[in-house]
């Protein structure tokens, strides 16, 4: 017979075992939505308040602490139990589960993260079989086993999460809540058959000259004669090259080759297409009669993970090659997009990714503590062009190696390697996010150059996994670059080392809290991680207010309970005050905390780019911010907050990302005439400035560069044609700051000059532009509102505005009233000069009027008031 597969999504109840408050002994309330976990379905029947609002977190913690079961009734075709094989197919149970078919228990399972295959033919009639999945709380299991194995070390939720193989951001994050789900979080399938195609491995290599050699390999459950037909369609569906009459017995493999030119290369985001092929098996029996097929997606690139020496620096590049293309990656870390991962559909997927795309952004990275993402988000990062750094899901721990934890992991990562392996975006596994870091910080046994211990004696016994069990998996399944942590630095090194591997870079914030204009020096090899926090949109913290008022102020216990990062008030006052003169009312908190996430966000973006700087001297050869997205409305490092609405800092990064860009910095340089006197000096301000290329072919522009005071009518213009070289930076000037002084005293105040460069093509086009201030912002005297000349004016279309000034203004963010339709603005955190307007695109404006904040607004205690317009 053919095989056939149906979802079991019907009919389907849950309780609670024994019984409770919300859920009264023996209530079984019907599933509005299947799959789902406990709270979803709460949620639904309004029996639990929202636990993203006010201090709803906290009313409902027994939830993960309780024991629920889920049933259903399901009927069986007469062609179903005729079949020789059926199988219950589980794609996912969260997390302890026992699982009772017709009063027979043929499945325990102890690990989210895997897939389950069980035969029932013998246990199934043709009505109402009983499914029946009882789950056990993972945290007083995870508790039950910790008992047992002992207690470790870990950044960030209950230890206990570190014997259990569930999402480790449901134990509570720095930036996500404590909410433990628990349910059949993804389907659960019928599949009956006589043959099936169990396993479609396809590997594709591509030589150097990127010619082409598909190995199709597939195996069979049935030990019958089969034949086989191998397709491989092009995008348009055509036939790009097959065989048929392929006898196969258990498995086959057949190979083919393309040479170069025949077929089209895969390519990131920006550097071309993203054409998908589509292999097709097909198995038949001798007679040819249709026993089961099994289709995937594939494409043609050659990835690699580049590890060379470098010129004129110490260490060795961490780059990524894409079809013998150089990529420097700016991109972003992702977290699961929700604390209920049952709501998350691909549409919420896509609008995501789309928005790293429409930001520039070519690079994401799955991080270790979520989840293997479902097949739709690397189906959209295929068709999008996105790279996926993906680690597996380890994160911030000292991890057990006993034996039963080892299977566990073993299967859970054979699975996801044999799951993700065939998505050309997919370019490196990474073992875990931050486990080595554990490992240092509490001085767990770690010699970097021991490569032959037992690991599992030690007492950081989870290097077996990641040196021993995981690149066996990988390289065994998949021909992806496998690395052994995130960050690592290989050869012997810390992971702090900036001269190998991939960095995390904490000093800003965490760590050392540096002021962010030292990111040139805090540069990696490969920055995977990095950020700052910036309040959300106020329609965000309103929400989480719930309309209680008395808590809207940024010191409020509600806005706590909304921000998990340990010192996060310490560390926001550090860097205002540092940087800013800023207001305590709770939108002025909100515009001054986003302007300081995206000037700092921006600055590293800028200043890291510059340190690529061709081949040989690929200093820094990415960037990913930490993060993207949250989990729930929340103040925390995320460029977006959950609702999908970005926050300044999202443009700022978008504008670094640009395929041309112009950057600056301006240094004080101190000299002493006379080397026996500290009071006779000499300080000179050095302006640089530098261009990105990030196309493959040189580029011709003229640099233009304008410097302002603030205080006066002066200015200084000059012009020069500049060679922008290919995949690159190209450095431009270096120079006395125009309009400066030099300064004899440190009493003498220096002007506050701000210089704008653009780069624009031969026809005036704006390529890039920047404007550099001095810094820190909260020395400057801005200028009386009533003498800026500012100018927002709706444009005829109604969906757009034209900005205009006669005095320099830094830090533009465009509002509508709170309460009206909200509009997606084209750009945000605008600094804007004299001569230069900017018009911002502003879907679903509709010709309404526009609110604006920007430093020296008057909210920070400057002497005018708000500037209305």
């Amino acid at each position: 017979m053919t095989a056939t597969s149906r979802t079991i999504n019907e009919g389907w109840k849950f309780t609670q075992i024994g019984g409770g408050d919300v859920v009264k002994k023996d209530e079984w309330i019907g599933v509005k939505e299947f799959p789902t976990t406990v709270h979803v379905e709460l949620l639904k029947e309004k029996r639990i308040p929202d636990p993203f609002i006010g201090l709803n977190e906290w009313e409902v913690q027994w939830i993960g602490e309780t024991e629920w079961s889920f049933k259903t009734e399901f009927d069986v075709t007469e062609e179903e139990l005729a079949a020789s094989k059926a199988e219950l197919v589980f794609d996912g149970l969260d997390t302890f589960a026992t699982v009772i078919l017709n009063d027979k228990e043929i499945l325990k399972t102890d690990n989210q993260f895997v897939s389950h295959r069980v035969p029932v033919k013998d246990s199934l009639k043709a009505t109402a079989n009983q499914l029946v999945i009882n789950f056990d709380s993972a945290f007083r299991k995870g508790r039950e086993v910790e008992k047992e194995h002992g207690k470790l070390n870990l950044w960030n939720g209950d230890s206990s999460r570190l014997h259990v193989r569930k999402a480790g951001y449901n134990y509570g994050w720095d930036w996500g809540p404590v909410l433990m789900t628990v349910g059949p979080w993804k389907p659960i399938h019928l599949e009956t058959y006589s043959t099936r195609i169990s396993d479609l491995d396809i590997r594709i290599n591509l030589t150097e000259d990127l010619a082409a050699l598909i190995n199709v390999s597939f195996t069979l459950t049935s030990s019958d004669k089969c034949v086989a037909s191998v397709q491989i369609k092009k995008p348009n569906g055509g036939l790009l090259i097959g065989g048929s009459n392929i006898y196969v017995v258990g498995s086959r493999q057949t190979e083919f080759k393309c040479s170069a030119g025949t077929y089209d290369l895969w390519w990131p985001v920006g550097y071309g297409a993203q054409p998908l092929y589509t292999v097709e098996v097909k198995i038949a029996d001798e007679s040819g009669k249709a026993l089961d097929e099994k289709s995937q997606k594939i494409a043609f690139r050659r990835a690699r993970v580049v590890e060379d020496d470098l010129i004129d620096q110490e260490g060795k590049t961490f780059l990524f090659e894409i079809n013998n293309v150089r990529i420097f990656c700016g991109g972003s870390n992702w977290i699961p997009a929700d604390s209920f991962l049952t709501t998350m559909t691909e549409k919420r997927y896509r609008d995501w990714l789309q928005l790293l795309v429409d930001g520039n952004q070519n690079m994401v990275r799955i991080w270790g503590g979520g989840i293997y993402e479902p097949d739709a988000f690397y189906d959209i990062c295929d068709e999008l062009g996105i790279l996926v750094w993906q680690d597996f899901m380890f994160g911030c721990g000292q991890y057990p190696a006993y034996d039963s934890f080892l299977k566990s992991v073993e299967i859970e990562a054979e699975q996801a390697v044999k799951r993700l392996r065939n998505h050309p975006s997919l370019v490196i596994f990474a073992g875990n996010n931050e486990d080595y870091q554990i490992a240092e910080s509490f001085k767990l046994d770690l010699d970097y150059n021991d490569e032959e211990s037992d690991f599992r004696k030690t007492n950081f016994p989870a290097r077996h996994i990641y040196e021993r069990l995981l690149p066996s998996v990988v390289s065994k399944f998949s021909n992806i670059h496998y690395h052994r942590s995130s960050p690592y630095s290989g050869y012997g090194k810390p992971t702090t080392d900036k001269q190998h591997g991939d960095l995390h870079q904490w000093n800003v914030w965490h760590g050392t809290q540096e002021p962010w204009h030292n990111w040139d020096i805090l540069a990696g090899r490969f920055v995977s991680e990095f950020g700052m926090e910036g309040y959300p949109d106020i329609r965000t913290v309103d929400y989480w207010l719930g309309g209680n008022k008395a808590e809207r102020h940024p010191q409020s216990r509600t806005m706590n309970n909304h921000n998990k990062a340990d010192g996060f008030e310490r560390r926001l006052e550090l860097y205002l005050m540092e940087n800013f003169r800023h207001a305590f009312d709770i939108e002025s908190y909100v515009y001054y905390t986003q302007i300081m996430q995206a000037e700092t966000l921006a600055s590293a973006y800028r200043l890291w780019r510059r340190n690529w700087k061709g081949r040989g001297r690929e200093y820094t050869a990415g960037a990913l911010v930490w993060q993207i997205n949250d989990c729930w409305p929340v103040t925390s490092w995320a460029i977006v907050d959950y609702f999908l609405r970005p926050k300044p800092a999202y443009f700022t990064i978008k504008r670094e990302l640009r395929p041309f860009t112009v950057g600056m910095t301006r240094k004080e340089k101190k000299t002493f005439p006379d080397e026996l006197s500290a009071a006779t000096f000499v300080i000179e301000t050095v302006l640089e400035v530098w261009g990105t290329n990030s196309t493959l072919q040189a580029k011709q522009a003229t640099l233009e560069v304008t410097s302002f005071d603030l205080h006066s009518e002066w200015r200084d213009t000059w012009s020069r044609v500049v060679t922008l070289a290919p995949n690159s930076a190209t450095e431009l000037f270096k120079g006395d700051l125009p309009g400066q002084p030099k300064r004899t005293k440190s009493s003498e105040v220096p002007k506050t000059i701000v210089v704008s460069a653009r780069l624009l093509d031969k026809d005036g086009l704006v390529l890039g532009r920047y404007s550099n201030w001095p810094e820190p912002f909260k020395y400057i005297t801005f200028p009386p509102l009533h003498s800026l000349g500012l100018s927002i004016k709706v444009l005829p279309d109604g969906e757009s505005v034209e900005l205009t000034t006669a005095k320099p203004i830094k830090g533009i963010v465009l509002d509508v009233a709170q309460g009206d339709e909200e509009v997606v603005w084209g750009d945000q955190a605008i600094d804007l000069v004299p001569g230069d307007s900017q018009v911002i695109t502003a879907k679903g404006l509709k010709g309404r009027e526009v609110k604006v904040r920007f430093l020296g607004d008057g909210a920070a205690g400057e002497p005018t008031g708000l500037l209305a317009v």
